[in-house]
Parts: structure tokens; sequence; C-alpha cells
């Protein structure tokens, strides 16, 4: 038999032994239970649940060496719940262990004989017992274990503009959101995801939460053409937003984010206020929020400032290689307006059907050069859509992806403002109210003032106590949060090769296309000159 099919076995006689125990409790006291009974069982038993578990009991009976029949019987009179043997069947089953060891059968009854002490099985010395307990694996719950892959399969959320502005008299523009994992797409306003980002801010308060782009420009400085853009930005910038939060490892599973990515209704801020209010910040639903400091490490503060420094060296950097990608994509834009404008000009020499001066040269070319310069404005069309095509490659590939990037370093170091300015801020106020409180009270018992007034000095500090222990547990929490927060700001830090990556096959691709069509126009400007001169020489 298998030590997994044995060990089955065993779970199986004790649960059957449930019954038995019972009778016999009184059969066992502690007068009657030798030490060396409490020293085994000290060096066994579960030092979280304080009972013997079923698998250490399970090795304890091999050591014993008796023949299966004996250890079967065992089995069938010791009671286990959920995978547990108490401190009384334990002590039962050593009392049949020494039965059995004797040469007697390891049956209850023979205990009755046993009117002093139980008698001691033979197991060697106790402390060497102690290798076979098993203590639970501590859940290491300060560790965010994630990769980049599994955060950006969480989910996929679009954000498009809806054809048309809604509202009777004041226009407002309307998105539609569209979650991968949810399949739901929903309508939501600017003021949709403002709401969602209060309150989200407040459940997360010591969390990564991205900020939101402004909700409109200066009036009197937008024209129609740069009011376009301004709402394009905004779109990509909220899609940005709502795809980092559906991609948190804390914010996915929340409720808030699954109202605001499912919810029809037609009014869902107030329905993301309820949300809120039923749940409350996460302080108050953490089950280790209040327990944040045993898991942080000595050094914690240490951590966090050289934490803070890469990454904010990190983002200053990045913020520069954004610009420099914004200016290449802005020139292709450039290049393709520019190339479009050179076609047309070529385009008009050959429109322009003004008759030739009486000085031109009777064989004169002007007129078949015309023509050529009418075909080729359509190979100058056909650069600019693919200089076009590129900017829009630099913008959607390496522009957005480095913007998604730097909105999550800012937002960290949003966090870590809110920490300094926002808990630790407030902690250090109310040890400063409660010194005074307690200067107060010690004015006023040396001044033998009225005993209402000691009473409500002493009610108040009282109440400042408990305000500054809530805020020291909230101190720890938000230092708890920023540690698994920078976890993942490095957890995402492997996305820069996939912008590098990226960038580099936006421009191998750009280049070829456009060194595609270069090279098919060459052979054509032949006809333009009486020999190769034109082509492969200058002028």
């Amino acid at each position: 038999m298998t030590c997994c099919s044995f060990l089955q076995e065993i779970t199986w006689r004790c649960s059957r032994a449930h019954m038995t125990v019972r009778v016999m409790a009184a059969e066992i006291n502690e007068g009657s239970v030798p030490a060396y009974y409490r020293e085994v069982y000290d060096a066994i038993c579960c030092r979280t649940s304080g009972r013997v578990q079923v698998e250490v009991f399970h090795k304890l009976l091999q050591r014993t060496n008796l023949p299966k029949e004996a250890l079967n019987q065992i089995a069938e009179h010791v009671e286990s719940t959920h995978g547990f043997l108490s401190k009384l069947s334990f002590y039962k089953a050593l009392a049949l262990i020494a039965l059995a060891q004797q040469g007697k059968q390891p049956r209850p009854k023979l205990l009755e004989n046993c009117i002093q002490e139980l008698p001691k099985p033979q197991l060697g010395d106790p402390r060497d017992l102690s290798a076979l307990r098993m203590q639970p694996a501590q859940e290491d719950v300060l560790t965010i274990s994630q990769t980049l892959d599994k955060l950006l399969v969480k989910d996929t959320v679009k954000v498009e503009l809806t054809p048309e502005k809604k509202g009777l008299f004041l226009k407002y523009v309307e998105y539609q959101v569209t979650s991968q994992r949810f399949k739901i797409p929903v309508y939501r306003r600017y003021s949709d995801f403002d709401v969602f980002h209060e309150v989200l801010l407040q459940r997360f308060a010591y969390r990564v939460v991205p900020a939101l782009p402004p909700k409109r420009m200066l009036k009197g400085v937008l024209t129609s053409v740069s009011e376009r853009d301004f709402i394009e930005g905004r779109r990509r910038a909220l899609g940005r937003f709502i795809n980092l939060v559906a991609c948190h490892p804390f914010f996915s599973e929340d409720e808030l984010v699954k109202t605001f990515l499912t919810f029809s209704g037609s009014d869902v801020q107030t329905k993301l206020r309820d949300t809120y209010k039923k749940t409350g910040d996460e302080f108050m639903t953490n089950r280790i929020a209040t327990l944040a400091k045993e898991y942080l490490p000595a050094d914690i503060q240490a951590q966090f400032s050289t934490s803070r420094e890469v990454i904010r060296n990190i983002h200053n950097s990045f913020q520069r290689l954004r610009d420099r990608a914004e200016k290449m994509a802005e020139r292709s834009r450039e290049n393709a307006s520019d190339l479009k404008l050179f076609g047309q000009e070529l385009s008009s020499l050959g429109l322009d059907a003004s008759p030739l001066p009486p000085l031109a040269p009777t064989q004169s070319t002007w007129g078949a050069l015309r023509e050529s310069f009418k075909s080729l404005s359509v190979e100058f069309d056909v650069l600019s859509d693919k200089a076009t095509q590129q900017g829009r490659r630099e913008e959607d590939d390496v522009v957005e992806k480095l913007n998604l990037f730097l909105d999550l370093l800012q937002s960290y170091r949003d966090l870590c403002e809110r920490h300094e300015k926002g808990v630790l801020h407030d902690h250090q106020r109310a040890l400063q109210k409660y010194g005074v409180m307690k200067r107060q009270m010690m004015n006023a018992t040396v001044q033998s003032k009225e005993p209402t007034t000691v009473e409500q000095l002493e009610s108040r500090i009282v109440q400042q106590e408990s305000a500054i222990q809530t805020m020291e547990l909230r101190n720890y929490f938000s230092l708890f949060c920023l540690h698994q927060e920078t976890q993942l700001i490095f957890t995402y830090l492997p996305i820069t090769s996939h912008i590098l990556g990226a960038f580099v096959n936006s421009q191998v691709q750009g280049h070829k296309e456009m060194g595609d069509v270069w090279n098919e126009l060459q052979p054509k400007l032949g006809c333009l000159f009486a020999s190769k001169n034109g082509v492969k020489s200058s002028i």
C-alpha cells in the first residue's frame, strides 16, 4: 500500500472513531498522563492551531514499525476533525501505541486497567520528533506574484467616440466603453469618468490611481480643428486610464470597476457612489490591514526612498524619450504634407496649357515634360499616404505606449506624495494635538478645576488616543500598499522593451514602404531627360 493510500485509510478510520473517543473521554485525565505524552505533543503539534495534523500523526505511526493491522486498529479508535487530532485524541493514540508495542491488542478497554498512569510508548527523544511537524507555509501577502503578461491579459478596454455629440442645448461628447472581459458596451460621459476616478481614489487611497485628462481647454483658444485634436487626445488619455485600472491586480476584481464597465442604467454616477458607500475604503475591507506592520521589512523606509529615486529617474528619462518620439511622429506628418504639396505643384505644372512664346525652340520638349509631371503627381500622392501611415504608426505604437507607461509612473509619484502629505502628515498632527491635550490635562489637575472639566479632557484624550492608534495602523497599511505598488511599477518595466521593439518595427516598415515607392518612381524619371544624367548624377 502506498504512503498516500495508507494516509487516506487512516483518515477514514479516524473519522469512524469519532463516537468511540467521546465515550472514552472520561478515561483520560491530566493526572494520568505521563510527562512524556506532553513532551511528544509539544514537539509535533501545529504552532498555529495547537493540534496535531493527521499527516504528522501518520509519520509518527510509521516510526513505531508496528504491523499494519495494529496501526489500523489504533487509527480506528482515534478521532480527527478537519485533518487534525485534538490533544485528547492524540494522548489516546499514544496510549494505544504503547499497548501495541507491549504485544497487547490496542483496544480502548485495556486502558481501563491503567489506574495510575497511562503506558509510555517507545518513540525516542521528543526533541527528535519535532522534525515531523508540518507547519503551513506562511502566506506571503506582501509580494505581488504577477508578470507583465499576466497583467496585460486581465482585460483590454476600448474607448471610442460616438458619432455625434449629445444634448439638446449644451452639447457633450459621449464615449462607448467596451471591456473585452465583460463584453458589455456601455456609454459614458467625461463626468462619469470623473466620478469613477473620485470614488476609486477614495476606495484605494493607498494605491496607484492614474490621473484623468483635463475636461476642457481654455475658452477662446481653440479653433474647430484644435478642438477635434483635443477631444481625440482626451479619448486616448481616458483609454489609458481605464486600461491601467482594469489591469491592476487589486482594482480589476473590485465591484467599482465592474460597475463602471457593465452598468447600463441611466445614472451610473449614483450607482458608483452607492457601491462605494457599501464597501468603504480598502483599509476597512482588507483582511490584513490592521496587521500590515508585521509583514513590513525592517528597512521599509530605506527601500521606499531608494525605489522612489530610481522610479523618478526612469520617469524623467522616458518623458524625454516620449518628447522625441512625438517630434518624430510630427515630422512624419509634416513630411506627408510636404510630399502632398510637392505632388500638387507637379500636377499644376502638368495642367498648365499656356502656349509657348515665339522665343521657345521649335523642338521644345516642354509639352512632353508637362504630361510627365501630371503622372508623377500620382506617385507623390502615394508617398504622402505612406508618410501619413508612418506618422500614425509612430503615434499609435510608440507615443501612445510611452504615454501609458508615463501615466503609470506619474500615478506612482502622486501616490508617494499622498503618503507623505496625507496619512503621515495627519498622524504627526494628531500626535501634536495629543500633546496639547495632555498638557491641558496636567494644568487642569494642578489648578484643581471642576471635575466636569477634567472629565471632558479625559474623554477627549481617550478619543484622541484611539484616533492616533487608527492613524498608526493606516500609516503602516499605507506603507504596505506602497511596497506592493512599487513592485507593480517594477513589474511594468519590461514594457520598455515592447516600446523599443514597436519603435524599431515602425521605422523598418516605414522606410521599406517609402523605399519601395521611391524605387518604383526612379525609372519613370527617364522620360524627363535626354540622357541618364538627370537621374544618376547632378545637373
